[in-house]
């Protein structure tokens, strides 16, 4: 393999430090930068000692100065509770943070991946979503700071690619979960492990029939990797996610089935903006790379228990 030195902005995050650890075990030389917002240095503690792995303190909303290969772009908070409790600079590091990542990779002539989401579907008409459905996004709602901040990251990024001839990968991330997911993120794998293992009850939002699809985070990993390694010219942007869909209701059985105790199903109001149906079509994830998700739901969640037992003591 290739061997190169790669920047990763927000490393210490959920996906971000499983990234790291992959791109360490293929023996390249990885820079992780995060501001710790959502970040945390347990995520990546154990990498420390590696002397291919360089940990530093940095928010994208300000330009980076380092001599890189690759980007893998990151940083921005993913989740509801996180990307809302300051939205302005939700959209200042989507936004910001991608110019100055384009600007890095431009003056270095490197290969950048935006982490882009599904979240520019938006409430989607169309199921299950393709990359050619240009969504259905509230530009002035509660989670536009999130939505349109990623979506104006895309536009960035094919601009620089049109006008500065930018190698550029662009990535549709579908709900992930696993191990190191932040137990106060608000995401429903989370909410629905912490709360079963405290005793609590579950909390669903809506009467549980809006449905997602769950993608475990080695399965997206691998396809970073895979994406990553494409030739020039193969830009995206291309969803990545699992394409089985399940209820909200599905979800918290399944849970409680892993984790036990007394724990009942509450049901609260849906959330404004909420989409309903969120599956993606991953058609052409299988065409470029080959790679389609091999993590069993049930199996997936085994496993992120296990990890918040850990966490929790329990």
């Amino acid at each position: 393999m290739d061997l190169k030195r790669v920047l990763v902005t927000g490393g210490a995050g959920f996906l971000g430090s499983h990234l790291c650890e992959r791109l360490l075990a293929e023996g390249q030389e990885v820079l992780c930068a995060d501001n710790f917002f959502t970040g945390r240095r347990n995520n990546v503690a154990h990498l420390l000692g590696n002397p291919r792995f360089e940990l530093m303190r940095h928010d994208v909303t300000f330009p980076l100065y380092v001599e890189v290969d690759h980007i893998y772009n990151l940083a921005c908070p993913a989740s509801p509770v996180h990307y809302q409790f300051d939205p302005v600079q939700t959209t200042k590091t989507s936004v910001h943070g991608a110019i100055n990542m384009l600007g890095l990779a431009k003056r270095l002539r490197a290969r950048i991946l935006q982490a882009s989401t599904s979240e520019v579907y938006g409430d989607p008409e169309v199921h299950p979503q393709t990359e050619a459905y240009w969504g259905r996004v509230n530009p002035i709602g509660p989670r536009s700071c999130y939505d349109e901040g990623k979506r104006c990251a895309e536009t960035l990024f094919f601009d620089y690619h049109r006008q500065h001839d930018l190698d550029i990968k662009v990535v549709r991330i579908f709900n992930t979960y696993g191990p190191r997911m932040h137990p106060n993120d608000g995401r429903v794998v989370s909410n629905f492990i912490v709360q079963a293992l405290k005793g609590q009850d579950i909390t669903i939002y809506g009467d549980g029939s809006q449905t997602r699809s769950f993608c475990f985070v080695d399965d997206l990993i691998e396809f970073f990797v895979r994406f990553m390694n494409t030739e020039k010219g193969v830009t995206g942007p291309v969803n990545a996610g699992n394409p089985s869909e399940f209820t909200m209701l599905e979800l918290a059985e399944m849970v409680l089935s892993i984790v036990g105790g007394k724990s009942k199903i509450v049901y609260r109001p849906l959330p404004q903006d909420d989409p309903k149906q969120r599956q993606p079509n991953i058609g052409l994830a299988k065409e470029m790379t080959g790679w389609q998700p091999k993590v069993d739901l049930m199996d997936g969640l085994k496993e992120t228990v296990a990890y918040f037992k850990c966490q929790f003591s329990v």
